[in-house]
């Protein structure tokens, strides 16, 4: 069905189209900080294109770009199964999973948008369905513990992001025959440090909602901007996250050139 070749083709569209998107959540989030409101999720900024022809065909392309990025980071996941693995071999292998089936939902919501234009309605969907799965989550056995093992994720997570913008360790992905710009690891940096910052936030809500059993405290990225908004300072907080994203979404066309992808896509992804 797909030659490796393709298959990267489609991963670095994926790194473009993500980067679009958190582009878009960064200036909405400027946009928010100065004239209050609900802050934009990842699908609201996609619904934020608005509709007819043209933003149709865009979104068109912005699914096909993540569908492209989730199977790389399938693949990822897959493949780097071995004998021997250690804990953080285990750990960087589930969350290459999380993340393709995130992106997976978020392609999903793209094509919903391209086929029915002007249906966006909320700026943050993906905080109502944080709060429907939350829910969910809590009527089941042990719920509140497994709520509780979905915050510890998020806060791991915001450790990783941190660590990247800390050590710069992301640059070594970046290699090709032509160097990197300068400026990559720089505003890379600062990307991945506004979204530590975000998921730090947002594994709060997860505890509060696992502490008192209440799927309402749970929240998604557009709440988790809303709550820094709310702080003493919050405008300036909220501007210098949404300049933060927004860079991490140019690093997502730095890495759309340069970064070093290797596909090794399963025998019935070919056949």
């Amino acid at each position: 069905m797909l030659s490796d070749g393709t298959a990267t083709v489609l991963a670095r569209l994926g790194f473009a189209c993500r980067g679009l998107v958190y582009v878009l959540v960064g200036w909405l989030a400027v946009q928010t900080a100065f004239s209050g409101g609900d802050a934009a999720d990842n699908q609201g900024a996609l619904a934020s294109l608005g509709g007819g022809p043209a933003a149709s065909v865009v979104l068109g392309i912005v699914a096909a770009g993540l569908i492209g990025y989730a199977l790389w980071r399938a693949t990822e996941a897959v493949a780097g199964a071995r004998v021997g693995m250690d804990a953080k071999d285990t750990l960087k292998r589930v969350g290459h999973g999380v993340s393709a089936v995130t992106h997976l939902l978020l392609a999903s919501s793209a094509i919903g948008l391209a086929l029915h234009p002007g249906r966006g309605g909320t700026t943050s969907p993906g905080d109502e369905s944080a709060r429907d799965w939350t829910a969910w989550l809590l009527e089941q056995p042990f719920g509140p513990w497994l709520v509780g093992a979905v915050a510890l994720c998020l806060l791991v997570g915001s450790g990783l992001q941190a660590k990247k913008a800390w050590t710069g360790s992301f640059a070594e992905d970046l290699g090709g025959d032509v160097p990197a710009p300068d400026f990559a690891r720089t505003i890379g940096r600062i990307g991945y440090g506004a979204r530590a910052m975000v998921f730090a936030v947002m594994s709060l809500f997860f505890f509060m909602a696992a502490w008192r059993a209440r799927a309402a405290e749970a929240g998604g990225v557009s709440d988790a901007l809303g709550a820094m908004r709310d702080q003493p300072g919050g405008v300036v907080i909220l501007v210098a996250i949404g300049i933060g994203l927004a860079l991490f979404g140019v690093f997502g066309f730095v890495e759309a050139r340069y970064r070093r992808i290797r596909v090794t896509l399963p025998a019935v992804a070919r056949a």
